[in-house]
C-alpha cells in the first residue's frame, strides 16, 4: 500500500512540475489546495469522499500499522482556513441538508456534497426541489453548495448510470443555479474556484465523471490552469466544417477518439462543439460558434442518455421553445436534430454488451448518419 501510494503521489507531483497530464483529480485538489491558500475553508462530504468512490482523490490517507489519519490538504491552509473531508453515512437526504444549511451559515466556505454514485441523489430529492433549486425565490436565502454527482453511460447498469440530469435542467430557471457537464479537469479547477470568487453564490451541479477520471486524453496542461478561466463552451476550430456535433461530458471522448480515425475529410468535415454548462446556456457563445462555421449545413445534439433523459428536452426547448425568443430568431436557419438512445423508462440497459452495442450505434450515427 505505501508503495502503490507513493507511486500515485509522485505521478500527481511530477504532472504538476511538467505542466502537462494533469488528471481530474489532480486539478480537484488543485483547486481546493489554492483556495485553502487564499483563506477559504473547504467542506467535502458523502460517502468514500476521502479516498474517493473511485480512489482518484486520496485526500485523506491512513497508515494501517499506527491507524494515524494524515489530511493531505490542510498543510496548504492559511488565514485560518480548514480543510474538513469527511466519509458520511448513506442517508443522503439528511447529509445533504446538512451541507445545505452550511452553505447558506458559511458562504466563504467551499461546501460540496459527493454521491457515491449519481443515481444516489435520488435519496436526497426533497431537499433539492424545496430548497436548493429554490430557496433563493421563496426566501431570499442563496447557498454557493455543490453536487458532485458521478454520471455517464459505461455499461455498468441502471442504477449506476445517471445522475438525473434532466431533472436539474427542468429545476433550472431565473438564474437560480449552474448545471454542468465538464470534460478536462482545468474546467473542474476553474468551476470550484469561480464558486468562491464571484460575489453572489448559486448551488453548482456537476456531472462529475467516472471513466474520464484515468482517461488519457481528460487531462490538462499547466497552462490551462493559470491563463485562462472557465469556459462554458469549447469549441473545434475548424472553419470549412459542415456538420456540428454538440455533446456535453464523456461522449465527446467518444466521438473525438472515432473522429481522429476516420478519413481526413471525414474529420474537416464535422466540427465537436462541447457545451460543458447547460444552465445558465451562454447562447451567444454558442451562437458566435456556429456563425463560424462559414460551410455549416447540419447542427445535431449528441447524447448517450435515453431520449427522454439528459440534456435533450432542455437544449430543444431553447433552441425551438420559444424560451428564449433571440436564440430563436436567429438558429432557426439550423434545424437541430438528435442522436443518442431511444426513450426509456430505465436510464440504462443491464447488459454490458447491449451497451457497447448502442453506444457503438450512436457514434456511427453522429459520425456518417
Amino acid at each position: 500500500m505505501y508503495l502503490k501510494l507513493g507511486c500515485f503521489f509522485e505521478a500527481r507531483l511530477n504532472a504538476a512540475l511538467k505542466g502537462e497530464g494533469i488528471d481530474w483529480g489532480n486539478g480537484e485538489l488543485l483547486a481546493y489546495s489554492s483556495l485553502l491558500g487564499e483563506g477559504h475553508s473547504v467542506r467535502l462530504t458523502g460517502q468514500d469522499v476521502e479516498r474517493g468512490t473511485f480512489t482518484h482523490r486520496h485526500a485523506v490517507v491512513t497508515d494501517f500499522e499506527t491507524n494515524e489519519r494524515l489530511n493531505c490538504l490542510a498543510p496548504t491552509a492559511q488565514k485560518g482556513a480548514r480543510a474538513m473531508i469527511f466519509n458520511s453515512s448513506l442517508s443522503e437526504a439528511a447529509v445533504m441538508a446538512f451541507e445545505f444549511g452550511v452553505s447558506i451559515s458559511d458562504p466563504q466556505t467551499l461546501t460540496i456534497w459527493e454521491g457515491q454514485f449519481g443515481d444516489f441523489v435520488n435519496g436526497a430529492q426533497a431537499v433539492i426541489d424545496q430548497f436548493l433549486a429554490a430557496s433563493e425565490s421563496k426566501w431570499q436565502r442563496s447557498s454557493g453548495l455543490v453536487l458532485f454527482l458521478p454520471h455517464g453511460m459505461e455499461g455498468q447498469g441502471p442504477e449506476h448510470s445517471s445522475a438525473r440530469l434532466e431533472r436539474f435542467l427542468q429545476l433550472s430557471a431565473n438564474g437560480n443555479m449552474n448545471v454542468c457537464n465538464l470534460t478536462t479537469p482545468a474546467q473542474i479547477f476553474h468551476a470550484l474556484r469561480r464558486q468562491m470568487k464571484r460575489s453572489f453564490r448559486k448551488p453548482l451541479i456537476i456531472m462529475s465523471p467516472k471513466s474520464l477520471l484515468r482517461h488519457p486524453l481528460a487531462v490538462s496542461r499547466l497552462d490551462e490552469f493559470t491563463e485562462r478561466g472557465f469556459q462554458e463552451i469549447i469549441a473545434e476550430q475548424k472553419p470549412l466544417a459542415q456538420r456540428v456535433l454538440l455533446c456535453s461530458g464523456k461522449i465527446y471522448y467518444d466521438l473525438f477518439e472515432a473522429l481522429e480515425a476516420a478519413t481526413p475529410e471525414k474529420r474537416a468535415e464535422i466540427a465537436l462543439v462541447r457545451v460543458e454548462q447547460l444552465y445558465p446556456l451562454h447562447t451567444e457563445k454558442l451562437l458566435a460558434t456556429l456563425n463560424s462555421y462559414s460551410r455549416l449545413k447540419e447542427v445535431f445534439w449528441v447524447q448517450e442518455e435515453t431520449m427522454n433523459m439528459g440534456a435533450w428536452s432542455y437544449i430543444l426547448m431553447q433552441w425551438q421553445g420559444g424560451s428564449n425568443p433571440e436564440l430563436d430568431a436567429r438558429v432557426s436557419q439550423w434545424h437541430i436534430k438528435y442522436i443518442g438512445r431511444k426513450i426509456g423508462a430505465s436510464p440504462a440497459c443491464g447488459s454490458p454488451k447491449r451497451h457497447s452495442q448502442e453506444q457503438k450505434e450512436i457514434i456511427e450515427k453522429a459520425l456518417n448518419s
